[in-house]
């Protein structure tokens, strides 16, 4: 580390990119940003992303899977590009740029060498889990963002002692929490922090900490107010997840591939080097700062692991953590000083990190972007394809069956097709009507007159349809697919003689 290792890269090792630059950084910054706008305005939504444009129609103070923030970012993109591919993402595309820059000043101010600095810039975008999420507007990206820039805002408190950091700090973790739960972590990371390293434990009697800690709870009141107008409904969904009822070992293997994949096998024997490395150098002393980077980690980490005992541990979650596991990685790359001859074999990867992890970025992105691509049923870019022609199906059944609204069963289907079918075609979810919450009620005349609802995979039931409709009729069955490849199917019904409110908004609204 920068007080206690002198060992660095001996000036004869030239790499062919100089990551030391600035001006080489941005340059690639702006390519890679580039690259990804172009694809954000191209590419169909994801199924999360179509229904996370529907929060975005009405902006509230929170919903019922999370906290507001993308909401918010995709209004704002709308707002700007239309309710378009474009407009959805916009934010999401920019963030992960603006947060590179919090990367390069955070690992400026840690190792004080400009190389280290481009080389984490880079490792992070490297990564499959930044390099495809760069364009896809998901909580995760809020997040990880405001956690990143909460580091840095850390950093420079460390290293300034400027108390009026924790402003800063207070600011961007309320942020976060107004993005996504896990930012509670982040706290729990910050205790560890100023508990365990002695040369932290001066900032718990400062009042700019415990400022900085109001303003980031005043932050997330919205979000607590929400929930408390909504029976504690996203609370609940959320937290009930901590704990389970049994124990599974098999996720945890999966977690930890998933993360394999997605950080790179190329990157990992850095992240282990350099996480190897704050133990031992910091037994010798060390220093506040470089602390942050592992202990901020920690409690999310520990989270993360104890879930994958008894549920899948999804791979996107730990997206924040990201910004930590480039920063101790390219640190741990600038270790090696030894001439190439006589490097170890896994030392000889670091030229190869960043050229493999954005070139297979790369070619991910030309998978997504291509009409049909090499979509198989494993695919996992699959739930990204075929919306624009079954809509279309759809809408051409809808108007055959004389049909004047569309019903949906699960919320990915709800929101793309309330994304594809032509603009002012009523699509309403039938289920779980407190996902819908903020969306205006539905004119309850609309649903005198026949409506179309798609099960896929009878997720529905008969006896919800007969609770709903006094006539229900299964008209056959529609199939999502592309470049010949079938992705889902789906049971079509012909509904009449509503018995209430078949999106069961009225009796939300009423419950509120």
């Amino acid at each position: 580390m920068r007080a206690t290792s002198p060992l660095r890269e001996a000036p004869a090792d030239k790499p062919l990119i100089d990551l030391g630059s600035p001006v080489t950084v941005v340059t690639i910054m702006l390519v890679l940003t580039a690259i990804r706008l172009v694809a954000a305005a191209t590419v169909g939504l994801t199924e999360d992303e179509s229904y996370y444009r529907l929060w975005a129609l009405s902006p509230a103070l929170s919903y019922y899977d999370h906290p507001p923030m993308v909401a918010w970012w995709i209004a704002a993109g709308q707002a700007i590009f239309g309710d378009t591919t474009l407009g959805v993402r916009f934010f999401t595309v920019v963030a992960v740029s603006l947060g590179s820059l919090a990367i390069w000043r955070t690992a400026i101010l840690l190792y004080g060498e400009p190389r280290t600095a481009g080389r984490a810039v880079i490792w992070f975008n490297a990564t499959l889990l930044v390099g495809i999420g760069a364009m896809i507007a998901t909580p995760d990206v809020p997040s990880a963002f405001f956690w990143g820039l909460a580091l840095w805002a850390l950093v420079e408190l460390d290293r300034s002692s400027d108390g009026r950091w924790w402003l800063a700090v207070g600011l961007f973790a309320g942020c976060g929490l107004l993005a996504k739960y896990s930012g509670l972590f982040l706290g729990g990371g910050i205790v560890l922090w100023l508990v365990l390293i002695p040369g932290a434990r001066k900032w718990l009697l400062s009042p700019w900490l415990w400022l900085g800690g109001v303003l980031a709870l005043a932050l997330a009141v919205p979000v607590v107010w929400w929930n408390a107008q909504h029976d504690w409904v996203s609370f609940a969904k959320q937290f009930g997840r901590v704990a389970g009822d049994h124990v599974e070992i098999r996720f945890i293997p999966e977690f930890l591939l998933a993360e394999v994949g997605l950080i790179g096998p190329l990157m990992l024997p850095f992240l282990a080097l350099g996480t190897r490395n704050i133990f031992r150098y910091g037994r010798r002393g060390g220093d506040a700062g470089h602390w942050l980077l592992l202990l901020s980690s920690l409690p999310f980490l520990a989270y993360l692991l104890v879930h994958g005992l008894h549920d899948r541990v999804q791979g996107n979650w730990p997206a924040p953590l990201y910004p930590a596991i480039a920063l101790v990685s390219a640190e741990a790359a600038a270790l090696i000083w030894v001439p190439i001859a006589r490097r170890r074999p896994w030392e000889r990867l670091r030229p190869w990190v960043a050229p493999v992890g954005i070139g297979v970025v790369l070619l991910a992105i030309v998978h997504v972007s291509l009409p049909g691509g090499f979509v198989t049923t494993k695919d996992p870019t699959k739930q990204l394809r075929g919306w624009e022609t079954f809509a279309h199906q759809v809408d051409l059944l809808r108007a055959q069956e004389g049909a004047a609204w569309i019903g949906a069963v699960h919320y990915t289907v709800t929101g793309e097709l309330a994304f594809y079918l032509p603009k002012g075609t009523p699509v309403f979810g039938i289920v779980e009507p407190v996902r819908y919450a903020n969306l205006p009620v539905p004119d309850q005349a609309l649903f005198q007159k026949p409506g179309l609802v798609l099960d896929e995979h009878r997720r529905l039931g008969t006896d919800i349809l007969e609770a709903r409709f006094g006539r229900y009729d299964k008209i056959g069955t529609l199939t999502r697919s592309e470049n010949g490849v079938a992705i889902a199917h789906y049971d079509v019904w012909l509904v009449r003689d509503p018995k209430g409110d078949p999106t069961g908004r009225t009796e939300v609204v009423a419950a509120q």
